[in-house]
């Protein structure tokens, strides 16, 4: 229950700081400095009014100097992030498992926010996520960096072919994405490409039927979210995926 916890109250912070980075980072501007301030009114936030999703809750959503409504994506991010951390914990049992899970949610989630509203996927962020995946795998699971090492290859690879084939629908950063989403999940990432290429090809459908064949095959819709999306269920139901997958088709 104590490491239920901790993950909840450390999701719910470190959620708190991916809105900074979801909103600084693609403007190019410090993630440390100034500190968090109202856009409206630039006065900074204070202490008690900067605690995760209650501040929120008690200020109802407003600028306590200037009454500027603040959107619900800051607590909703914060929520989500404590939710998954704690799912995180509660789905793995070994440390290694439980660090790299939630290492990656914390690398998927502002990579979507950022994608959904820049259409990029930040350098610093996949770069940044490489090498804790990397750190994080020899330090806690030696044993099994080999697979992951082959699985973020092989991922990258894959969507590196995609991105060559066909520009217009797949960006580097994309491939990037995938590349390190297979250094946390190893075998795993597997199912989770699959689940972003479904996904990403239903709603392709849904927006041609809506728009018609031009318009709608003219419609930009970023990728990383659907990879944040497999990526998330990947974290949570990877293994069970790819044991059905083995003992039903490969057996």
């Amino acid at each position: 229950m104590e490491a239920v916890t901790f993950a909840g109250v450390l999701g719910a912070i470190v959620g708190s700081f991916l809105n900074v980075v979801t909103y600084r980072l693609p403007r190019h501007e410090s993630l440390i400095t100034p500190a968090s301030h109202c856009p409206g009114c630039g006065v900074p936030v204070k202490p008690y009014d900067n605690i995760p999703i209650l501040s929120w809750l008690l200020l109802r959503g407003h600028c306590r100097s200037c009454s500027q409504p603040i959107s619900p994506r800051y607590p909703l991010v914060e929520a989500l992030t404590a939710a998954l951390c704690v799912g995180a914990v509660l789905v793995h049992d070994t440390a290694a498992g439980i660090a790299l899970s939630i290492a990656l949610i914390l690398i998927v989630v502002p990579s979507a926010l950022i994608d959904l509203e820049h259409r990029i996927i930040p350098n610093r962020i996949t770069l940044l996520g490489a090498a804790a995946a990397l750190a994080l795998g020899l330090a806690l699971d030696p044993a099994g960096e080999p697979e992951r090492l082959i699985a973020g290859a092989a991922a990258g690879g894959f969507l590196l072919l995609a991105a060559l084939a066909y520009p217009g629908g797949m960006g580097m950063g994309d491939v990037k994405l995938a590349g390190v989403m297979g250094l946390f999940l190893g075998a795993s990432v597997a199912p989770a490409l699959l689940i972003a290429l479904v996904t990403g090809v239903l709603l392709g459908a849904l927006v041609i039927a809506r728009k018609g064949a031009q318009a709608g095959r003219k419609t930009a819709v970023p990728f990383g979210p659907f990879l944040a999306l497999g990526a998330l269920v990947a974290v949570f139901v990877g293994h069970p995926l790819v044991d059905v997958y083995v003992n039903h088709f490969l057996h």
